[in-house]
């Protein structure tokens, strides 16, 4: 019978290992069979992933051009944690959307004026541009977790 594990948890970051890496690409990141990953991923269990063994498939499923869903579910985790140490001003989820097209919109026309001939090195992104945009995806990607915590606190 399959476990339900809860969202963006490493055990399940774990089971999208498994998904995006083969049994020889586990094996060849970290030395241990896609059978450890499986029983790591199980949270009725008491194994658990080494942080190191973590880092390594995250780099795997980034070099086959995947989010690294451990990272993922780590981010998630700590904004859990941050959300109950500082009790968000507003969790309208509405007014969250609403905030996370404009910061989606952000990052779109970072992205168009770096790449704009007229641009600081034409059409080739410089270094600044890059720190501009990155900062603009990590608002956006810090927007929809707080979007999904709200939502999965309404579950409770």
């Amino acid at each position: 019978m399959a476990k339900i594990r809860k969202n963006a948890s490493i055990e399940s970051g774990l089971m999208e290992v498994l998904k995006i890496l083969s049994d020889d690409e586990i094996y060849k990141a970290i030395g241990k069979t896609s059978s450890y990953i499986r029983k790591c991923s199980n949270p009725d269990l008491p194994q658990q992933i080494d942080h190191n063994d973590s880092f390594k498939l995250d780099n795997a499923c980034i070099q086959k051009g995947k989010a690294p869903p451990l990272l993922k579910a780590y981010e998630y985790m700590i904004v859990q944690l941050l959300d109950k140490a500082d009790n968000y001003e507003n969790k309208d989820t509405n007014e969250m959307l609403v905030k996370s097209t404009i910061l989606h919109g952000k990052l779109t026309e970072l992205v168009k004026k770096a790449k704009e001939p007229k641009s600081e090195r034409g059409t080739e992104i410089s270094a600044l541009e890059k720190k501009d945009i990155f900062e603009a995806i990590s608002d956006l990607e810090n927007k929809i977790l707080k979007i999904k915590l709200t939502i999965d606190g309404k579950d409770k």
